[in-house]
């Protein structure tokens, strides 16, 4: 395959890497701000997309991001490239603070308790594994379990997707007209660059011709 790693990651390597970039944070970030501004649609398409995926990222739906991005950006007709690329503003740096974020305001818009941050990812890391094990029940002789799970959609999954979604629509719109008239600029500036590239292009071109014509003139003359 053209894009499979000649030698694959560990899962150590792929746990770290997902904290701290092989090539660092800023490289990583860098390459993300390169392929947006290389993507062909206007500008304001692309913005579209870029606020759909940082919207997803206000969402409790761990793992299905990249589909939830997908799909706000084809209901909001943005780039669809763009919208799985912000979804990079969900990472272990801000994660911690969108969930607090969302949780604090889940809890205190439905009149529930304060829970501590810790107690928020540990509580998704064993509903990952309930999920898993009752996933599994299916196929096996073991007991299905949903007792757990109901207490963590009650408390956890509910008040997080109820919080984050007044901060997700703030941060995705200021990511929008943030991201806008950069991009429209960049793009300007782009075409502007390419006109003018081509235009010493086509000038090379005639002067290379002329050239040509005025010793094929002279030849002719001197005959």
């Amino acid at each position: 395959m053209v894009f499979k790693r000649r030698k694959p990651r560990t899962y150590y390597e792929a746990f770290t890497e997902s904290f701290y970039p092989k090539g660092g944070w800023r490289r990583a970030v860098q390459y993300i701000v390169h392929r947006l501004r290389r993507l062909p649609d206007p500008a304001h398409k692309i913005s579209r997309g870029i606020a759909a995926g940082v919207f997803a990222c206000f969402t409790p739906f761990f793992g299905l991001h990249f589909v939830i991005a997908a799909g706000l950006a084809a209901l909001l007709r943005g780039n669809i490239m763009a919208a799985l690329l912000a979804t990079f503003f969900g990472n272990p740096l801000t994660f911690p603070i969108i969930a607090a974020v969302a949780m604090e305001l889940g809890n205190w818009m439905l009149g529930l308790p304060h829970i501590p941050l810790y107690r928020i990812a540990g509580a998704f890391s064993d509903a990952a594994v309930e999920l898993w094990r009752n996933f599994m029940a299916i196929f096996t002789a073991a007991p299905t379990r949903w007792g757990s799970l109901a207490d963590f959609f009650r408390t956890i999954f509910f008040p997080y997707l109820i919080g984050g979604i007044l901060p997700g629509i703030v941060t995705s719109i200021a990511a929008y007209f943030l991201t806008e008239p950069v991009l429209h600029a960049y793009q300007k500036a782009r075409v502007a660059r390419l006109k003018k590239r081509f235009a010493k292009k086509r000038e090379r071109v005639v002067s290379r011709r002329l050239d040509a014509e005025g010793k094929s003139g002279d030849g002719t003359a001197a005959e």
